[in-house]
């Protein structure tokens, strides 16, 4: 038998519903491809026929490539597939050596024809590849609930074979979405909050307030770490490190104790818009689930949603602790997040917080507050961090 070609056969779902913006969404998915292997040896990475087709070398790292590629947005699903000649004898051979090595007690033949010009149809080869294998393993034939699927993908005038099929992260590709600015505390939520909109497809600028030096620097720290962790599914992260104390200093002296963390909140938001603006950014996302903690109850989130103007994200606004902790688990940020730090939000933190906050007197405590030159020096006296995925080389991205 002759020699066979190595690719990953990548697919995705919804990139193939985009019609007239179909072309940009696949183009982005194989700059990001590129970018992701761009140290794993592989070779071209080239659209086919609703698919995307990645070449693997005989040095190229395989094992490196299918776990990086489980975090690449806009990928469904991907296998090792073999490229052969789309003859029906060299499929049943292809077929029979490729699941000769696995242990099932069912199995199924999947073809997709892109390919209408091939003279056989997909039942056709379903029945002719199924039929040999049945002959040679002597296993049961099961067109629904197979525990081995064969597939064959032929397009292009060459067929695709392969039997393992991994899932990927789904949604759409890094970039293709416009960015979003994403406070950035140390906690567990807002991380899975910025993975959610990553993986529609936005880039995520993180902002995080410290109050540094009344508190240590444990919290940046963690900052620096939770961005550099998702990094690797946008390929690069940017995070504004804020100082906020002298802000909360000037709240805790002049308002009410109950109303600090609604003040605190309010001010981050401000704050956080400026970045925004700067960064051309057209919405904030934050990792509020209603109910969790005082300042998220309906009531508060209206009050501080109303202190800017920006539109206000919150993708994790109906889950739960246990949804938040498993999606955290799942993308590598929650042994991150449970690190002891000091965060600026238990700086001057009352005993009693308001819970159900009045717009109006928020207001009128906002007006006896003079914090318009501190914000300003926030602003300057802010750090600019740019982080890279662990594996990547700073020169591949341009």
């Amino acid at each position: 038998m002759l020699p066979m070609d190595r690719f990953l056969v990548v697919h995705y779902h919804e990139l193939g519903l985009k019609k007239g913006n179909r072309d940009y969404f696949e183009n982005r998915l194989c700059l990001n491809l590129r970018k992701t292997f761009a140290d794993c040896g592989c070779g071209e990475v080239r659209r086919i026929s609703g698919r995307i087709l990645i070449t693997l070398k005989p040095d190229s790292n395989l094992s490196e490539v299918l776990k990086r590629m489980q975090n690449v947005p806009g990928v469904a699903h991907f296998s090792e597939a073999w490229k052969c000649d789309p003859s029906l004898e060299v499929l049943e051979e292809k077929a029979w050596s490729l699941i000769a090595t696995h242990e099932f007690e069912s199995f199924r033949v999947d073809t997709r024809r892109g390919d209408k010009g091939f003279p056989h149809t997909s039942v056709q080869i379903n029945q002719r590849v199924g039929g040999y294998l049945k002959e040679r393993c002597g296993k049961r034939v099961d067109l629904n609930h197979a525990e081995l699927t064969c597939s064959i993908e032929i397009t292009n005038g060459a067929a695709y074979i392969y039997v393992d099929r991994f899932r990927g992260m789904g949604g759409l590709p890094a970039s293709t979405s416009g960015k979003v600015v994403v406070l950035l505390s140390g906690g567990i939520d807002s991380p899975v909050a910025a993975w959610k909109m990553i993986k529609r497809g936005c880039t995520a600028i993180f902002v995080h307030f410290h109050s540094f030096p009344y508190t240590n620097k444990e919290s940046q720290e963690k900052a620096k770490q939770l961005a550099l962790q998702l990094s690797q599914f946008q390929l690069r992260a940017r995070l504004y490190l804020i100082p906020f104390a002298e802000v909360q200093r000037h709240i805790m002296v002049d308002t009410p104790a109950e109303t600090r963390v609604i003040l605190y909140r309010r001010y981050m938001m401000r704050l956080a818009e400026r970045i925004a603006r700067r960064e051309k950014a057209r919405v904030l996302v934050t990792g509020d689930s209603v109910g969790q903690v005082a300042s998220q109850t309906i009531e508060n989130i209206d009050v501080i949603s109303r202190a800017v103007s920006m539109p206000i994200l919150r993708p994790l606004v109906g889950d739960d602790k246990n949804e938040i902790v498993q999606i955290a688990r799942r993308i590598g940020t929650f042994e991150i997040s449970i690190q002891p730090d000091q965060d600026c939000c238990s700086l001057f933190m009352p005993k009693h917080p308001e819970t159900h906050a009045r717009l109006d007197q928020i207001e009128e405590s906002e007006a006896r507050l003079q914090v318009d030159e501190v914000l300003k020096q926030a602003m300057r006296a802010s750090e600019v961090v740019v982080q890279y995925p662990a594996w990547h080389e700073a020169r591949t991205m341009c």
